[in-house]
């Protein structure tokens, strides 16, 4: 890729310009630095976009670029035993937890709407009345 920039007289920073591509990513393109590129599908639209520009046809750019790519196959780490816990466990404890604050909910709520409504007069104005309605009667 280089090599064709370079025979039709383009500057990098003229093409960093005018792909809008970073750069550093470039330079890494030309190098063969696929580990510093942020990840395939971008370094695949860069590379499409890089050649777009020099006039290469993008799919030839990117088969060349697939064949020199390394595969990288990254080995899974090993996971402790210890560091396992039975999912089951926790969640049937956070179930137990959300029923039981539900139930206080709901007894609240209960006892707020059926609260007796005839206790809401003061007991001393119902009493006073009794003794108001007693002297009335003897007199």
């Amino acid at each position: 890729m280089r090599h064709e920039r370079e025979v039709r007289q383009i500057s990098l920073e003229e093409l960093a310009q005018t792909t809008r591509i970073p750069l550093k990513m470039l330079q890494h393109l030309e190098e063969d630095r696929h580990d510093s590129l942020p990840g395939e599908v971008f370094a695949r639209g860069f590379l499409k976009s890089y050649a777009r520009a020099i006039g290469v046809p993008e799919g030839e750019a990117v088969e060349r670029w697939a064949q020199h790519r390394r595969p990288q196959i990254a080995a899974p780490a090993p996971i402790a035993a210890a560091t396992i816990t039975p999912p089951e466990r926790s969640r049937r404890f956070g179930i137990a937890i959300a029923l039981v604050i539900l139930l206080i909910l709901f007894t609240l709520a209960l006892s707020i709407v059926l609260r007796p409504r005839h206790r809401d007069a003061p007991v001393e104005l119902s009493h006073a009345t009794t003794v108001l309605d007693a002297e009335t009667q003897r007199t």
